[in-house]
């Protein structure tokens, strides 16, 4: 196998994680010692917001009124498409009871959690779409309270303003029980302490910045995160038969995201790999301004062309990287998707693209980066629900059971753990011998 690079990312996402800990671990210690005073302290700091964090039924009445019915029409297209995608998640995940031997029950159940925190970026774009993956997808899972918090921008002469209203209508149309108008850090810290709520996030979801995301990285174990998330990826498949303007396109479509979005070509035709290195920037100089500098920096310092000597090559260095999102387009479509393993997303055959995954097709846009989709898939109606176990057995099951449960016990030297099945013989079966060594 021969892997050729004809592009290197100069940089690796994990360059400014130590500032970013930092920082984090400062603001949280704030918040979880000085509650919601210091969340709104910081909420005024960095954003400039002083409103009300928690949204009374009015405010958000008032921000859904102003979202165009167009907008509306298209929010509920992908909200049916994500919730319908999620109950079958849903109804997926079984309860079972199964008779291992006579007289021992063992059994499945499936309980959603009590609250779950669902974060939606604003800042430099209000992503109106991961509200309704989060909050959908929670609702959808059977999660009883579901808090959404976005941040607060400022309109067009700096004067602070609430969430972005599309964001606000689709949480409300998606279920949200409680939306905060706080974002960053401290939106976090005041779901994962339940502040303005008085109900504690069990799990904390969605993308975000890397304070965002390191926020989530530190609370977990106090909190369950759907996931370990870096800036965004993507990447695509190709061989001599894709068309490179379609090719770069995609991986432009995702360099926007910011100038720390990795951008991958897996090729085994060189040619077709230096026509995308020469379209990308190209297509870079066509974005407005914002995008135009995120994807500037992302392609520069991020940007990756590998080439390899084989479609099984290809797949081995894909699998490798376990990009977040991963299409392809490249012939024999069914020998991918069967030989392909490491993916957050599969997007197969060049009809279809990120774009359409992170907007409205209906599979989950909240998905694994940095490798993690080697073992983990994405955000999923699984994720909202605790598979716990259940048992039950008769007297008589238990005669085998707590005999062999005491010779393993006393073979690991726990002796009190022996005895728990000593204890149970000796009432059940007053006068009867057992081997319990």
């Amino acid at each position: 196998m021969t892997l050729e690079h004809l592009k290197s990312a100069a940089e690796k996402p994990e360059t400014r994680d130590a500032d970013t800990r930092h920082v984090v671990e400062e603001i949280l210690s704030s918040i979880e010692a000085g509650g919601e005073d210091a969340c709104r302290a910081h909420a005024e700091r960095l954003d400039g917001w002083t409103g009300d964090i928690l949204m009374s039924r009015d405010a958000i009445d008032e921000a859904a009124s102003r979202v165009p019915e167009k907008v509306r029409d298209d929010i509920r297209f992908a909200h049916e498409r994500v919730r319908r995608f999620a109950e079958r998640q849903r109804a997926a995940l079984t309860e079972f009871e199964i008779e291992l031997s006579p007289g021992l029950w063992a059994g499945q159940k499936q309980i959603p959690m009590d609250c779950a925190g669902c974060y939606v970026p604003g800042g430099r774009y209000s992503h109106v779409a991961s509200a309704v993956m989060s909050v959908a997808t929670a609702k959808t899972a059977g999660v009883e309270h579901v808090v959404a918090c976005s941040p607060t921008g400022r309109d067009a002469d700096g004067k602070p303003v609430g969430p972005h209203p599309a964001i606000v209508y689709t949480a409300d149309l998606c279920g949200a029980d409680s939306i905060l108008a706080v974002g960053g850090v401290q939106g976090i810290a005041a779901m994962a302490f339940g502040l303005f709520t008085g109900r504690p996030a069990d799990i904390l979801v969605g993308p975000g910045n890397r304070f965002v995301a390191e926020a989530k990285r530190l609370l977990f174990g106090r909190v369950g995160i759907d996931l370990f998330a870096g800036p965004t990826e993507i990447g695509v498949i190709a061989d001599g038969e894709a068309d490179a303007d379609i090719v770069a396109s995609d991986l432009v479509s995702q360099a926007e995201h910011g100038p720390d979005s990795p951008a991958w070509l897996f090729t085994t035709d060189r040619a077709l790999g230096l026509r995308v290195m020469e379209r990308v920037p190209e297509l870079i100089e066509r974005l407005p301004d914002t995008a135009r500098k995120a994807a500037t920096a992302a392609w520069r310092d991020y940007g990756e062309v590998i080439l390899g000597d084989s479609r099984e090559a290809v797949a081995e260095v894909s699998d490798r990287y376990a990009a977040e999102h991963l299409e392809v387009q490249a012939a024999d479509l069914d020998w991918w998707t069967a030989r392909l393993r490491n993916y957050g997303s599969l997007f197969v055959g060049e009809e279809t693209t990120v774009t359409f995954g992170d907007k409205c097709s209906g599979t989950n846009h909240i998905l694994p980066t940095r490798g993690a989709a080697r073992y983990t898939g994405g955000l999923s109606a699984a994720k909202f629900v605790k598979t716990v176990t259940t048992q039950r057995m008769t007297r008589e099951a238990c005669r085998e059971v707590a005999a062999a449960a005491a010779r393993i016990s006393r073979l690991e030297g726990m002796e009190a753990h022996a005895r728990a099945g000593d204890d149970r013989l000796a009432k059940y079966f007053p006068g009867e011998e057992f081997d319990l060594r």
